[in-house]
C-alpha cells in the first residue's frame, strides 16, 4: 500500500471519526525526532511468502482453535495486548503493532529483545511517545503514521491496530493471512471501539479485495458490509 492508494480512504475516516489530520502529522513528527534510530521496514523481509498469523485481541484468541492456528503459523504479527496473550500461551510474537495505548513494558521488553514493533504516532498519543518510546531499543522501532510518510515514518495503511498489522504484512509480501483472536461483533466494546471495528472490517475488505484473496474472518459478513469510501473492485 502505498500513501497515494491511502490517502483518499484516510481522509474518508478522518471526516468520520472529526479527526484533525494536523495532530496526525504532530504524532508523527514528534516518533522521528525521539527517534535517533529506527527499524527499516525492509528488515521484515522474512515475513515474505509466509503464511503470517494476524492477531486481535478479542477474546477468541484464547480458544483452542485460534491458538493452535497461531502456533501453526510460520509468523505472528500481533495487534496490542493479543501479544501479552499468546506469551501466556508460550507463543511468541514477530512483530507487534500498537498505538501505545496498553501495555508499554511490553514494548519496551520487545524492543530490547530484538522483536520489531511498529509504534504508530497519531493525534491523541504525543504523551505515550514521549514516556515510552525513549526507553526502547529505537532499532527495533518501526514508526508509522496514518499521515503522509516523512523521514523513518512510514505509512502502510490501515486505521486500527489490528488491521493495521494485516496491512503491514501484505506491504511486505505475506503469502497468506490468518486471522486469529478477531471479534468483530465483541458486545463487550464501548460504541467508539464499535466503531472502529466496522472499519477495521471495511479496511480488510480493501484487502482481501486488492489481494485476490479470501479472509475467513468475514465469511458471511461482507454483503452486510458498508462499502462506502473504499476503492473496492471486483474479487
Amino acid at each position: 500500500m502505498e500513501f497515494d492508494e491511502w490517502e483518499p480512504v484516510y481522509e474518508t475516516i478522518c471526516s468520520d471519526f472529526g479527526y484533525d489530520r494536523a495532530g496526525d502529522e504532530r504524532g508523527r513528527d514528534l516518533l522521528a525526532a525521539v527517534l535517533e534510530d529506527s527499524f527499516d521496514l525492509a528488515d521484515l523481509s522474512f515475513v515474505g511468502g509466509a503464511t503470517a498469523a494476524i492477531a486481535g485481541a478479542g477474546p477468541s484468541l484464547e480458544t483452542d482453535r485460534d491458538l493452535e492456528r497461531a502456533r501453526d503459523a510460520d509468523v505472528v504479527v500481533a495487534a496490542s495486548t493479543a501479544v501479552d496473550t499468546l506469551a501466556s500461551h508460550s507463543i511468541d510474537v514477530d512483530c507487534m503493532v500498537t498505538d501505545l495505548d496498553k501495555n508499554p513494558d511490553t514494548v519496551e521488553r520487545l524492543t530490547t529483545q530484538g522483536v520489531p514493533v511498529a509504534v504508530h504516532g497519531h493525534g491523541d498519543n504525543l504523551a505515550a511517545i514521549r514516556d515510552v518510546v525513549p526507553d526502547c531499543d529505537g532499532a527495533y522501532v518501526l514508526p508509522t503514521t496514518q499521515a503522509a510518510p516523512r523521514g523513518p515514518v512510514r505509512n502502510v495503511g490501515g486505521f486500527t491496530d489490528g488491521d493495521r498489522a494485516a496491512f503491514l504484512a501484505d506491504h511486505v509480501g505475506a503469502a497468506r493471512l490468518e486471522f486469529v483472536g478477531w471479534d468483530l461483533d465483541d458486545p463487550a466494546v464501548d460504541p467508539a471501539k464499535a466503531h472502529k471495528l466496522e472499519w477495521a472490517e471495511r479496511l480488510l475488505y480493501w484487502l482481501e479485495s486488492r489481494r485476490g484473496e479470501r479472509f475467513a474472518v468475514l465469511d458471511g459478513r461482507r454483503d452486510a458490509i458498508d462499502t462506502d469510501g473504499i476503492p473496492v473492485g471486483s474479487q
